[in-house]
């Protein structure tokens, strides 16, 4: 073990130096509490013996810093003291001290207690293998050695959260063995259980990037989220694990549709998450796996989701336009008009989820058409974000007044943007 020394004293330094070396162990010197830190900032160490009386930072307030600093990670820590008397003992043990040596250290009950904090830390290192173990099995299908549902929905919503953010798109794929219930009445569920534990290893082998997370979903039926995966990546993938299943040349004699085992795939993608939600592009997934079932089987099936979302857009600049029709291409879609009249009809006829609403448009204040959409019983819930040259201050100012939903500068900002228009098209299951 390294044992890390915190000694004011060269004399003490040096003679415990010694005592950790006899016992099979290499000593980690530091002089005073700023230096044990330092030390076990950089370095990892598996035990600390500390002296409590030293310049600067004492050995409690060093051991209150170094337990914060660990957090849940433990490692023994003794106290080295002249002082006998239980407050002091009590101080240590309060302090995050584990044991306590009273000066002179004799060199058979140091060893003693390095070799009772040695068993304990091997049995906290047991545990934590046994604990990650445990983990790893919970998180695993026990007949296909894949993720678990449970597992997938946690991981596939911790990646949707990240490619919220960076605006990436995501495929999702359900694959469904065809005749499944044929073959375990021809074959039997041991031969079943075999099928599946096959069509799993071809998945791992199809599905290795890093980021791509592969489940078993329930029964025959797999699902599995591709990150950062366009369409015709996407389709690529799917096409793959389809012919590499195919290829097993698992014989199927109760198949109504092949001599061997096949299996059907859907597949939804999503170029932006703005407006759809993971549950939706599952169940997208699941309606395109039964196009294919329905086909013929032995097939993959696309929904490319296309937003049912829309924004109006109403500006007469040529460059705020494109700015805007580039950036929200994939997140909505997009209505435009560049006068108030046609703004306030539109509104009221086709019901955008969002207006963008430049304030200085052609022969009309934008504000004053802010204020007749707000005083509208048809148009006042719709979001308005109100788009301007003018100052940020004057902008918010008037913007509150006509009671604006939110206000943004020219040249706009592709990021801002889209964060306020994803502000108010996310579904309701998400918010």
């Amino acid at each position: 073990m390294k044992i890390l020394v915190v000694e004011d004293s060269p004399t003490l330094r040096h003679a415990t130096s010694t005592y950790i070396r006899k016992a099979g162990h290499e000593p980690i010197i530091a002089t005073c509490g700023e230096e044990a830190l330092q030390v076990v900032d950089g370095n990892p160490v598996d035990m600390i013996i500390m002296d409590v009386e030293m310049p600067g930072l004492d050995g409690f307030e060093t051991t209150r810093l170094i337990r914060e600093w660990l957090g849940d990670h433990w490692i023994p820590i003794i106290f080295v003291t002249a002082h006998s008397h239980e407050d002091s003992l009590l101080k240590g043990i309060e302090a995050g001290g584990d044991d306590y040596l009273i000066k002179p250290v004799s060199s058979v009950i140091l060893t003693a207690k390095i070799g009772a904090m040695e068993r304990i830390v091997t049995m906290r290192d047991q545990l934590h293998e046994a604990n990650k173990e445990l983990k790893r099995l919970s998180e695993k299908d026990g007949l296909t050695n894949l993720y678990n549902r449970r597992t997938f929905d946690t991981r596939a919503r911790d990646y949707w959260k990240m490619a919220t953010r960076t605006q990436e798109p995501v495929a999702i794929l359900v694959l469904d063995v065809d005749h499944f219930k044929l073959y375990n009445d021809e074959y039997g569920h041991q031969a079943g259980d075999e099928c599946l534990r096959l069509i799993a290893t071809a998945l791992r082998h199809c599905l290795n990037r890093p980021g791509d997370i592969v489940a078993r979903y329930g029964g025959e039926e797999f699902i599995a989220l591709l990150p950062n995966t366009p369409e015709k990546g996407a389709m690529h993938v799917a096409e793959h694990i389809r012919k590499t299943i195919e290829a097993l040349h698992i014989k199927h004699r109760a198949s109504k549709s092949s001599d061997r085992v096949t299996v059907s795939i859907g597949v939804s993608l999503s170029a932006f998450t703005t407006g759809t939600s993971l549950s939706n592009q599952i169940q997208l997934a699941d309606k395109a796996l039964y196009k294919s079932k329905r086909a013929g089987r032995n097939r993959v099936t696309l929904h490319n989701y296309a937003p049912n979302t829309s924004v109006l857009v109403v500006d007469d600049d040529a460059t705020s336009l494109a700015v805007i029709s580039k950036v929200l291409k994939g997140h909505c879609a997009l209505v435009s008009t560049q006068n108030g009249e046609d703004c306030l009809r539109l509104a009221r006829e086709i019901q955008p989820d969002v207006i963008l609403l430049d304030v200085y448009l052609p022969g009309v204040n934008g504000y004053e058409i802010c204020q007749l959409l707000k005083d509208d019983d048809i148009t006042a819930d719709i979001p308005v974000i109100l788009i301007s040259v003018c100052e940020e201050e004057e902008l918010h100012h008037f913007g509150r007044q006509v009671k604006a939903n939110a206000c943004l500068q020219k040249p706009l900002d592709r990021h801002l943007l889209v964060a306020k228009i994803r502000q108010y098209l996310l579904p309701a299951s998400t918010k």
